[in-house]
């Protein structure tokens, strides 16, 4: 009788331990993450720049952000000062399903600026169809921004300084099929709308009151004091001389944004990515 006891419950046993196994989980869908590079100058930075709205506000926790853009960078030293390199490097680290790179210059491509300016003609385009190439052949997706509009205005019109490099990113995307976020156009209709003094409000600090006064007269002048004891005529910024080559300084200008002008302008930048690149949709926030 003790034998056949024995020989149930040596039966029974392994019956007994497999039911109180949990059954293996499935598998969870693998959703398709993705990366979003930020290329360019100091309008995209970090500091002074629309990028830290749109990495920080736009994009999901299911997209990583990650800002590369530098300031004082052209189309040219972005390249030969070495930030180009770590951003290829972030297109080929892998782990994502599709790493889109947004690339915008043109600020620091203008003339005026040593070591800086390219050649509209013969160095700016074939420099932005390099960046196209070279995102492709690492099995990324280059995405072309065109320059975001500086806010200088003469006589309520809003000056167009930047339209030469805006229209020569819109060809080099005609050219190489590559998907267009034209920042230009847009902010430039939005700051003409506007007006001068309301435009004020998106530089990294207030306005001087000269500036202001000046900028609600329809005509901006610049911002830089004068030297001690002088007062010269009123006169239009050089933008050249004060865009720095490095971060962009903490001070009022026409040129770069603080935190409002970041908001505003990145909400352009995710709405037209929206357009551009459908399959982004799903990981941005309008």
């Amino acid at each position: 009788m003790k034998s056949l006891l024995l020989a149930a419950a040596l039966v029974a046993a392994p019956m007994t331990a497999h039911a109180q196994t949990p059954a293996a989980e499935p598998e969870p869908p693998m959703f398709r993450a993705v990366k979003i590079v930020l290329v360019g100058d100091s309008t995209t930075a970090v500091i002074g720049g629309w990028g830290p709205s749109f990495c920080g506000q736009h994009v999901t926790s299911f997209a990583a952000c990650i800002n590369l853009a530098r300031g004082g960078r052209s189309s040219g030293n972005y390249r030969t000062e070495g930030s180009w390199r770590l951003a290829m490097k972030e297109i080929g680290s892998g782990g994502f399903s599709d790493t889109y790179v947004l690339i915008q210059f043109g600020h620091n491509d203008q003339p005026g600026k040593p070591g800086r300016s390219t050649d509209l003609v013969t160095e700016y385009p074939v420099n932005l169809k390099r960046y196209v190439e070279e995102v492709r052949a690492a099995g990324g997706k280059p995405v072309l921004v065109t320059p975001l509009t500086r806010r200088q205005f003469k006589d309520g019109k809003l000056i167009d300084d930047l339209g030469p490099w805006a229209q020569a990113t819109r060809k080099v995307a005609t050219e190489t099929q590559t998907p267009l976020v034209d920042l230009h156009a847009k902010s430039f209709a939005a700051v003409q709308a506007m007006g001068a003094a309301e435009a004020t409000r998106f530089a990294q600090m207030p306005p001087p009151p000269e500036v202001l006064a000046a900028a609600r007269t329809g005509t901006t002048i610049s911002a830089q004091p004068a030297a001690t004891g002088v007062t010269p005529a009123p006169a239009a910024q050089n933008n050249a001389a004060v865009e720095p080559m490095g971060q962009a300084k903490l001070s009022f200008d026409y040129t770069h944004l603080g935190r409002d002008g970041a908001d505003y302008f990145s909400k352009i930048v995710t709405d037209e990515l929206a357009v551009a690149v459908p399959a982004l949709r799903r990981v941005l926030v309008p």
